[in-house]
């Protein structure tokens, strides 16, 4: 049986010289490893998923093994994938700093990030973003929709990743995410007492349609705290406060949507919208894998 293992494993070695990978397939790899899922690398790739599952299959016969298991539900690389994954990073990122220097040209991609949209996802985002080109720099600007949009318009950025804005229709909606209205674990609220909102200032699109809502229904509020960032307003729910419209991606450990608990209006849905002149070159292709992240970041 060992010798058999033995022999497997040189005949898998003497393919692996016969010729060289295929850094596309390698790169698609890659993609499919990090967001798990065929769909969001194609995305990431400015490519179809077929494309992504035959850059695969090519990829698996060249190296002679499975690097992929496939489910119905979730993509799980296999012990050969995951014994290939570093290399193969390796193996890009050798690529990369080649062309560097020969092709040493820095091109400047400046991109604005809504508050409510950027979470705690965001450095691996970005890390994702630079590995894909080392001489692609990034500069993130976050601020408020609607900021950020003037912005764009202004030419002040390339790209904006923002909350939906009535009267725009010129974005590309990247997904929907559901908000909730929450608080710590351990808050009650008074009875007969205006409900406690903690909101970022005006002229956040959130914060406005959270009151217009409760005013809809009728239920008194009161503004009790007011944060320059989610981060500031998730610190406040957690400490007690009072409680916030969030997307659960925002929230800390132990607070809980009290949405259902006190009656309140139903949050839609907000869709997360980018705006963006690079299409193409690595800049276009960082802002599809920013994009692509976020798919998965906000649907999971």
């Amino acid at each position: 049986m060992n010798s058999d293992i033995r022999n497997q494993d040189l005949k898998w070695q003497e393919r692996m010289v016969d010729r060289p990978l295929d850094l596309d397939a390698v790169q698609a790899f890659v993609r499919i490893a990090d967001y798990g899922s065929f769909t969001r690398a194609a995305e990431a790739g400015r490519t179809t998923q077929s494309a992504i599952s035959l850059k695969l299959k090519r990829l698996e016969e060249r190296l002679g093994c499975r690097l992929v298991e496939r489910t119905p539900r979730h993509v799980e690389l296999s012990a050969r994938g995951l014994a290939f994954l570093e290399q193969a990073r390796a193996l890009l990122a050798a690529h990369d700093r080649a062309c560097a220097v020969v092709a040493p040209r820095r091109r400047h991609l400046s991109i604005g990030i809504s508050d409510h949209v950027a979470g705690p996802e965001l450095p691996l985002l970005i890390a994702r973003m630079t590995a894909g080109d080392p001489q692609l720099s990034i500069g993130i600007r976050i601020g408020s929709s609607g900021d950020l949009l003037r912005a764009f318009d202004r030419r002040e950025i390339d790209t904006a990743i923002v909350r939906f804005q009535e009267g725009r229709d010129d974005g590309e909606t990247i997904a929907e995410e559901q908000f909730g209205w929450f608080a710590a674990g351990s808050w009650r609220h008074r009875a007969g007492e205006p409900l406690p909102l903690a909101t970022m200032p005006e002229p956040c699109g959130v914060r406005v349609l959270a009151g217009a809502l409760l005013d809809q229904a009728g239920i008194a509020w009161t503004e009790v705290f007011t944060g320059g960032g989610v981060t500031a307003v998730a610190a406040a729910v957690a400490a007690g406060v009072g409680i916030a419209a969030l997307s659960p991606r925002m929230v800390p450990l132990g607070t809980v949507d009290v949405g259902p608990q006190l009656g309140l209006p139903r949050l839609p849905r907000l869709p997360v919208v980018l705006y963006s002149r690079d299409r193409d070159g690595p800049a276009g292709r960082a802002v599809a894998a920013l994009a692509a992240a976020y798919r998965t970041a906000i649907r999971g």
